[in-house]
């Protein structure tokens, strides 16, 4: 799958299917990525190769469950010399003192078990390693949407099926929440079917029912 990724899933699926072009991901990395960047689950390394960062000698660390992904996302990104973190998002990160000025994690979520609000410890796990400031964003296939159409539906039964998504009861509304319940100036859009989130520590208020 990663030999593939980028044409197939960024080039062709993101475009056609959930009708959100890549172009308008690598635009919110643009907006929002910091001179010292985590990015959790970066796949190929796809946006953090073309992207902008703020220095021309950024800080990144890559964390994911595998080791393939890490090696691919690293090697194409050497320029910068990353460091690797091989970890799980649902439990606390081992990133000692670390602090980030942004984190992503672009489709992330929605291959995540549970519901947003149990996939919502991710936010909780990275805060700890949030500097005054610091940026979180992301995108994600939402499942509760009424602009799914029969491709997109199709898909994304077969992918859940095959447990590759877990996203039946995404929605951007649940999504809005849980950031409005840890961050400030909370922003989440849609593109397609994909939502594509972005707010700033620290800790903002409760939005109430």
């Amino acid at each position: 799958m990663l030999a593939v990724y980028d044409w197939l899933i960024l080039g062709l699926v993101s475009r056609w299917v959930w009708r959100c072009p890549r172009s308008t991901m690598l635009a919110q990395y643009n907006d929002q990525v910091g001179v010292r960047h985590l990015d959790l689950g970066p796949g190929t390394g796809w946006f953090l190769d073309k992207c902008t960062f703020p220095t021309r000698t950024p800080s990144i660390t890559l964390l994911d469950l595998s080791d393939a992904a890490l090696a691919t996302a690293a090697e194409r990104i050497a320029r910068y010399q990353p460091s690797t973190q091989r970890g799980d998002v649902f439990k606390p990160l081992n990133l000692g003192a670390a602090q980030f000025d942004s984190v992503g994690m672009n489709f992330l979520l929605h291959c995540l078990p549970g519901t947003i609000a149990q996939k919502a410890v991710v936010f909780d796990n990275v805060t700890p390693h949030l500097g005054p400031g610091a940026r979180i964003f992301g995108s994600t296939i939402l499942g509760i949407d009424n602009r799914h159409n029969a491709v997109s539906t199709a898909l994304q039964r077969r992918l859940n099926g095959s447990n590759s998504f877990d996203n039946r009861a995404d929605s951007l509304d649940d999504i809005t929440y849980e950031l409005e319940a840890r961050f400030e100036e909370v922003r989440t859009t849609r593109s397609g079917v994909v939502c594509l989130f972005s707010a700033r520590y620290p800790r903002g208020r409760i939005p109430c029912d």
